[in-house]
């Protein structure tokens, strides 16, 4: 089972700061005595070398000066970022609106050739039509007050989504029954969404596997929404950060959890009779 989506995040920060606290000790100063050449406290210090805060690049630069080793600062940066960006804050990805996160997956898209996807809460963005979009993005946008681009992130994830159109990808996606059930967007909106998962579910590239609310002795518990592109990443989404998880052994965790809720789900004629369940209850 997939552990806290974050640890891979967590050990890639660990790994920065143990290269931080071997330079200390193989410069053979105290932690008290790098606060001081550094010129912060000591707790600032201990909190580095715990993981507890993550360095900025001039707290790196300082402290390899300190230790003696400035030659090894821009490589320590740069694992610091890469660290950083497996956690990403959603308020950091979303301050100038949704467009931006909408472009920002493009090269990553286009560069994947099998799409995993698992969602327990909404319709996967890479089907999701105009109306079913606007409805999310007009609750997101309000819920964590940015800026209102909802218009111009529609057309950028309808356009980002015609990869399902192009050639050299497999999509297999996973979702609950009941998120057939969450109206987002008017009832217009969902009639459109619902109908065009019947068209989409039929493409030949696309497999969309529906877990039933009824189904029984589940062997994986309903997850948080997560993405794996190949076998090279793992993007979970949860309501304060995107977690980007990196370590092969986790990778194979998520997609170890995505064959077992694939189990569980129906398609085809049983998938599409769900869809249709789900229409005629909109009235």
């Amino acid at each position: 089972m997939p552990i806290s989506p974050s640890s891979s995040a967590q050990a890639a920060r660990e790994a920065v700061a143990g290269r931080l606290k071997e330079l200390r000790a193989d410069a053979g100063i105290t932690g008290p005595e790098l606060a001081a050449r550094c010129g912060w406290s000591h707790p600032k210090t201990y909190r580095i070398e715990a993981a507890r805060t993550p360095p900025s690049a001039d707290d790196i630069r300082r402290w390899c000066e300190a230790c003696g080793a400035p030659d090894q600062a821009d490589d320590i940066v740069a694992q610091s970022r890469t660290a950083e960006s497996m956690y990403v804050e959603w308020r950091r990805k979303v301050r100038t609106g949704l467009k931006q996160l909408q472009n920002s997956y493009v090269p990553l898209f286009k560069a994947t050739k099998l799409f995993r996807v698992y969602s327990p809460t909404m319709v996967p963005g890479l089907l999701q039509t105009e109306g079913y979009a606007r409805g999310l993005m007009t609750s997101i946008t309000r819920f964590r007050g940015i800026p209102d681009d909802v218009a111009a992130a529609v057309a950028a994830r309808l356009e980002r989504s015609r990869i399902i159109h192009e050639p050299g990808h497999q999509f297999a996606l996973v979702i609950e029954e009941p998120v057939l059930r969450y109206q987002m967007g008017d009832p217009e909106a969902m009639a459109a969404q619902l109908g065009y998962l019947l068209t989409a579910g039929a493409l030949p590239q696309v497999s969309l596997g529906i877990i039933p609310s009824a189904v029984s002795e589940r062997p994986m518990w309903p997850q948080e929404v997560f993405h794996v592109y190949d076998e090279a990443l793992v993007s979970v989404e949860l309501l304060a950060a995107r977690v980007q998880v990196t370590q092969p052994s986790e990778i194979a965790m998520y997609i170890r959890a995505f064959e077992d809720l694939r189990s569980m789900a129906v398609y085809g004629a049983e998938a599409r009779g769900l869809v249709l369940k789900a229409i005629d209850a909109l009235g």
